[in-house]
């Protein structure tokens, strides 16, 4: 059989990772230490062969809260569902579905659910080590 471009299934030469189809239930969700109400399921990451980047889903319960923190590597997200604060740097953001967000590496951010329904949203890292430090600890 044929593939990518004409080369052969096996062929060594091609060192594109294999496609992955991941259905929704077969994602895990596991509670976010240090959160409180916040749930992540990785979706695809290098685990499933992807080279570069990560993609996860989490949730903010109604009433969650995640204190403030920095990570190593930057974030970029979508929002799918709800509305709720996102602080970034000196700035609060309030989010909703449709909205993206860039959050760059090393800078202090966090969130609050104060809506009676829950949010989620799609967070895209690269992949590799991601030093996560609470404020507290962090050079902010």
């Amino acid at each position: 059989m044929l593939t990518r471009a004409g080369n052969r299934r096996g062929d060594m030469s091609d060192s594109r990772p294999e496609p992955v189809v991941k259905r929704s239930a077969d994602i895990e969700y596991e509670a976010v230490d240090a959160a409180d109400g916040m749930s992540k399921g990785v979706l695809v990451s290098e685990a499933d062969g992807a080279p570069n980047f990560a993609i996860r889903r989490f949730v903010l319960d109604s009433g969650a809260s995640v204190p403030k923190h920095t990570n190593e590597v930057e974030h970029e997200q979508y929002v799918l569902s709800g509305r709720y604060v996102v602080g970034i740097g000196d700035e609060e953001y309030e989010v909703e579905a449709g909205d993206s967000l860039l959050i760059p590496a090393g800078v202090v951010h966090w969130y609050r659910n104060e809506s009676d329904e829950e949010g989620a949203f799609l967070c895209a890292v690269p992949n590799g080590d991601d030093a996560i430090e609470l404020a507290d600890d962090a050079d902010a």
